[in-house]
């Protein structure tokens, strides 16, 4: 905890304060306003409404809204474990372009699945999602002697990735768990249901895109020497 990245605690703390003012400030009518508006609503695009600048903000807004407190405590657990060691690596300003561009993708992968529903995607969990996938290509590698570890050594190849014991049970571990979470949340009659597939995009991005986000190699060796 007292090693969190600075992006990784301001951007904590915005799904905190949304959350909050949402709960004990926002009425009922306020709240539908705010899902209708900032939520990812794949129906929105499916040209019965006219495109306005919500259609185009509400791809990365709905990252900063969530469902429940258990659903905030949750992603933000996860945010701080796999969060700060990616924004310690690669930097506040390239981590939250890497957030953006994991909420895109999760919500990309949900509307090809989903183009006509009407049900708002929330939550911080594609872009989370995104961090697990970018883990998983450090093979989880840390420098514990820096006082802010974060992942070490180069951006493995996907053929040495898929070689680490660890990473394979991690990957294993992580879709068995998203796949099955996600098709119990659908059971609970009026219950919230987890957009499990928008993760499995979300997680895409970071395994197969980390590279492009990384820092150059003599700047991250300057700020983290092996």
């Amino acid at each position: 905890m007292f090693n969190l990245a600075p992006a990784v605690t301001v951007l904590g703390l915005i799904c905190v304060a949304i959350f909050a003012i949402e709960t004990f400030w926002m009425s009922i009518d306020q709240q539908v306003w705010l899902m209708v508006h900032f939520a990812f609503l794949p129906i929105r695009y499916s040209g019965q409404f006219a495109l306005d600048a919500y259609a185009f903000i509400s791809p990365v807004t709905y990252s900063f809204l969530h469902g429940s407190w258990g659903h905030l405590l949750v992603n933000m657990i996860w945010l701080a474990a796999f969060g700060s060691p990616l924004a310690n690596r690669i930097g506040s300003a390239r981590f939250v372009l890497f957030w953006v561009a994991g909420a895109l993708a999760a919500v990309g992968l949900h509307y090809l699945l989903y183009p006509s529903s009407a049900v708002p995607l929330v939550g911080a969990s594609g872009s989370i999602s995104a961090m697990m996938g970018a883990a998983a290509r450090f093979a989880f590698r840390v420098d514990r002697r820096q006082p802010k570890p974060a992942f070490t050594g180069p951006v493995l190849p996907v053929s040495l990735v898929v070689k680490s014991r660890s990473v394979v049970v991690f990957l294993g571990v992580w879709m068995v768990a998203n796949v099955v979470t996600g098709l119990m949340s659908g059971t609970v009659v009026n219950g919230p249901q987890i957009a499990w597939e928008a993760h499995i995009g979300g997680f895409l991005l970071g395994f197969f895109g980390i590279q492009f986000f990384d820092r150059p190699p003599a700047r991250r060796q300057a700020h983290f020497p092996s």
